[in-house]
């Protein structure tokens, strides 16, 4: 059974002290759960502190970014290699690194290719802006993003690879309307169907799919009832604790009513 994943992008908040008592306060009010994996991605600067300080039991680290290459001459950049130790995943084609630091589907892919070397699994982001999902072009652009990012993988390494589709459309930066869940159903559909095509259907369902576009404690049950949806990557809400707190309690409470 894949267990439901709820990551926590802290995105560039919180100094070392900030994310320390953040980390207190989250491990205080969640429990571990059998059925829920729990991944907290706070800036760089913070990652070594807190892999000794988190509850193992309960949380796991994530990236949220790094360099294609392993080591060498690359003033200011931080390589998998150098976070190996430190953290499970890293997330991948966030749609701010696409727009502000304009990452192309090859860098995605580099990068997608570097954390597997290493041994970390990837949360490769997908997703299209308002202007694309008005021209029609959601199907287009998923499939290239979902194609390019995997193409360099065997079977056998996709496995570990988590997809979070993340319409820009819907992310609070960037206007931030409410998807419908057939809209998010259809764009899951979408990328399991992309991943069947290129390594087979039982790849494709094992792989676990995310939804991150504005989610709160309030949409996240929503979110994770679809069908298909197996976690979600969770923005701003992450930073309030109490709220994510209430988010992995929502998806503990939807995994129980799913089991019944």
């Amino acid at each position: 059974m894949k267990r439901t994943l709820i990551v926590a992008n802290w995105k560039m908040h919180l100094n070392t002290h900030e994310a320390s008592l953040l980390v207190k306060r989250l491990n205080d009010r969640i429990p571990a759960h059998r059925t829920i994996e729990v991944v907290l991605a706070p800036s760089l600067l913070v990652l070594q502190p807190l892999s000794l300080e988190i509850d193992r039991r309960k949380f796991r680290l994530a990236a949220q970014n790094a360099y294609t290459k392993d080591a060498g001459a690359f003033t200011g950049e931080v390589s998998f290699t150098m976070l190996r130790d430190l953290v499970h995943y890293s997330i991948i084609g966030h749609s701010e690194r696409r727009i502000y630091f304009k990452e192309s589907l090859e860098d995605v892919r580099d990068k997608v290719q570097a954390a597997v070397r290493n041994g970390i699994a990837p949360i490769l982001c997908v997703g299209e802006t308002k202007q694309e999902r008005a021209a029609g072009e959601t199907s287009r652009l998923i499939h290239d993003q979902v194609t390019t990012a995997l193409s360099n993988l065997t079977p056998e390494e996709v496995e570990n690879v988590v997809i979070a589709y993340e319409p820009v459309w819907a992310i609070s930066t960037f206007g931030g309307e409410i998807a419908k869940p057939t809209d998010i159903k259809r764009v899951l559909d979408l990328i399991r169907h992309n991943v069947t095509e290129l390594y087979g259907a039982s790849t494709a369902e094992q792989m676990r799919l995310l939804y991150g576009g504005s989610v709160t404690a309030d949409t996240a049950p929503g979110y994770l009832e679809i069908e298909g949806c197996d976690g979600a990557l969770v923005g701003s809400a992450s930073l309030n604790y109490q709220q994510f707190a209430d988010i992995v309690e929502g998806a503990y409470r939807v995994n129980h009513r799913q089991e019944a």
